[in-house]
């Protein structure tokens, strides 16, 4: 089974394009996307269109959850709630149907998926925990792996003997002990945060215990020429880079 996870596309339809493609490519039996699909970018609205037209499954970002409760609002800094705002009146009806019926939390393939942190956490960041606190949280679900989002980080947690392992991914194939259970987080197809610019996302091979970071390059230049014409804050143009 090759199931490739993605996650925090945020608007960033040319980013999800060049992904889809590599994925194609790649031959994947399924897709999985972690949520966070509007926000900072110029076109939410493609972005749910096409994860619809290919049935892919997204869990509830925090940013999906400002659009139905939005009081949360208050939570972002001031340039991403004027961001949000602006996308949240853009969004067609649609999307935002999609939206209202997007749940927090998926099990499917034998892994969990979840935006924030297991077991089903929307909004916390895999930083916000001490050690025992992590190590502790494998203990509040059964499956194995758990992909999740929201730091636009690439991170692999495992726990062994109480101790906290904390390793960055970078590009290629990881071999993962199995049965030992991790929580991996899937970097960012429309906004990475990591030092390279390009799309990123994840394919677990559950055949071979593989784990595989793909990097895809974009025209990063024409989403930061949308982002500026669309009068959304520059700041997520300049991100970008």
């Amino acid at each position: 089974m090759r199931l490739a996870i993605i996650s925090d596309i945020h608007g960033n339809w040319d980013a999800f394009q060049a992904v889809l493609k590599n994925m194609d490519r790649a031959g994947v039996d399924a897709v999985v996307c972690l949520g966070d699909n509007i926000g900072y970018g110029p076109e939410p609205n493609e972005v749910i269109a096409a994860l619809q037209q290919r049935n892919i499954p997204s869990v509830l970002g925090n940013h999906e959850l400002a659009f139905l409760q939005p009081e949360r609002l208050a939570w972002f800094n001031p340039t991403a709630r004027q961001s949000l705002s602006l996308t949240f009146e853009r969004l067609s009806e649609g999307s935002r149907s999609y939206i209202s019926r997007m749940e927090a939390v998926l099990v499917d393939h034998g892994c969990r998926f979840v935006h924030g942190f297991p077991p089903d956490s929307v909004t916390t960041y895999y930083f916000e925990l001490a050690e025992e606190a992590t190590c502790k949280t494998f203990d509040t679900y059964a499956e194995t792996y758990c992909f999740i989002g929201h730091s636009h980080d690439l991170v692999l947690l495992a726990c062994r003997q109480g101790r906290l392992e904390n390793r960055p991914l970078t590009e290629g194939l990881l071999e993962l002990e199995p049965g030992n259970r991790h929580i991996v987080n899937a970097g960012s197809v429309g906004q990475p945060r990591d030092g390279d610019n390009r799309a990123k996302y994840l394919i677990w091979d559950s055949t071979g215990s593989v784990l595989e970071v793909r990097y895809v390059a974009y025209d990063i230049a024409a989403v930061a020429r949308k982002i500026i014409d669309a009068g959304l804050p520059e700041i997520h143009a300049k991100r970008l880079w």
